[in-house]
């Protein structure tokens, strides 16, 4: 199965979302009941470990696939902070549950945690998190160096959240040249098309899907909504206009890796489409090398994100360890290991973190799998971070009250 994307919960943790923008607690250094402190301001954490630390680091995001390498050689490398580092793997919606307890009694097992903006701002509201870029940015000297069109993605993680990887995302359309034999050129286009063509074109249920996400927050830009920030008040022609593409779809997958395989089988015809979702499943064989991409006019992307979270409670030995991990990990020798095989296209957060510094297995499947048009297309088209997440799970319900109702699958 193709690995997903971290998304926003439903149900009860979207309320929990929903509050985080809001709900920032005062004292993010607080101790927590019965923990002993992680150490004060930066200057009470020495520059390396009094000797080197394990650490363990929880993945909620699929973010290792990416930062798996940098990791790795930071273990190898720096020998004096650590002596070994392991991993395990979760889900965003059971973060809270997992790390609290262990915050509230100052007995960590976790000290780092790898997670969307989905598990950060929960653990936000959970009062989980170590205000790195407040009282510790000075041992993350790398974090001037973000890409520009990533600095507003940098502001999600308020005092919190480093910024590992970074994605413009999408939407743009995906088809067969074969059935299609004259993409769209705007997203009105497509509504003339499934009617001609319908079933043949689908796209996976917002709530569960990066890419049906990013098509659901782009096509208020392109449509030419008059708030595109503002799904409930602003969005009338993206309403209008699923609705009306709703009439020839008969089914929406509940997951992105479903919706590759309509695609890659021959099911539909032409799908919204990300860049990573686009090249990672072409690089690794599980859809055609003939499938082709198309732009879309007045497109505005909308980027994905990921995050490095520290809990708070901290031994000072093992706080000193982890803002080094993280401060290597946003080299640009080590950050261009994002490229991975397209899945986060182009993945790297930080400038200097060019193609040729990645790993040659990366540095081939993207230059194999990479279309002519998409450097060109990140350069120069509008960027803009998703919707705040109250706004977004109003989005997500209103889609499957009015769009997705008896049809998702």
């Amino acid at each position: 199965m193709i690995p997903r994307r971290s998304v926003l919960a439903a149900g009860a943790a979207a309320a929990i979302l929903s509050a985080a923008a809001c709900s920032a607690p005062k004292d993010p250094s607080a101790q927590p009941a019965g923990g002993a402190p992680a150490s004060g301001a930066s200057g009470g954490v020495p520059t390396k470990p009094s000797s080197p630390v394990k650490l363990n680091i929880l993945d909620v995001a699929g973010n290792l696939k990416l930062t798996q390498p940098m990791i790795n050689n930071f273990k190898k490398e720096k020998t004096d902070f650590v002596s070994d580092i392991t991993t395990e793997t979760g889900g965003a919606p059971d973060l809270v549950g997992t790390l609290k307890p262990q915050v509230d009694t100052g007995n960590l097992k976790i000290d780092l945690v790898l997670t969307g903006t989905d598990g950060m701002s929960s653990g936000i509201v959970a009062n989980l998190w170590t205000a790195v870029l407040k009282d510790y940015k000075t041992r993350v000297p790398n974090t001037a160096n973000y890409l520009d069109k990533a600095v507003d993605s940098v502001k999600l993680g308020t005092d919190y959240g480093v910024l590992l990887v970074w994605t413009p995302s999408g939407p743009f359309i995906q088809y067969d040249p074969a059935k299609v034999t004259n993409p769209p050129k705007t997203a009105q286009d497509v509504l003339p098309w499934a009617k001609a063509n319908p079933n043949k074109m689908g796209y996976a249920r917002p709530a569960n899907s990066g890419v049906g996400r990013t098509w659901l927050q782009g096509l208020p830009y392109m449509l030419g909504d008059s708030d595109p920030q503002d799904p409930e008040k602003g969005w009338e022609k993206t309403w209008a206009f699923l609705k009306e593409l709703g009439q020839y779809i008969s089914s929406y997958p509940t997951g992105t890796g479903q919706a590759v395989t309509n695609m890659a089988d021959g099911t539909w015809s032409m799908a919204p489409m990300t860049f990573g979702w686009d090249i990672e499943p072409r690089a690794t064989g599980k859809t055609p090398p003939n499938l082709m991409t198309a732009a879309l006019a007045s497109t505005t992307y909308v980027s994905d994100s990921q995050f490095a979270l520290v809990p708070r409670g901290l031994s000072p030995d093992k706080l000193s360890a982890v803002l080094a991990l993280v401060n290597y990990m946003l080299d640009p020798a080590q950050n261009a290991a994002a490229y991975d095989n397209g899945y986060f296209y182009p993945g790297p957060a930080v400038k200097n973190a060019s193609i040729d510094k990645a790993p040659q297995v990366s540095q081939d499947a993207i230059k194999k799998f990479n279309r002519d048009w998409y450097d060109k297309a990140i350069a120069d088209t509008p960027v803009k971070t998703p919707l705040p997440a109250e706004k977004l799970v109003k989005a997500f319900d209103r889609w499957d009250r009015e769009i997705g109702s008896g049809k998702t699958k």
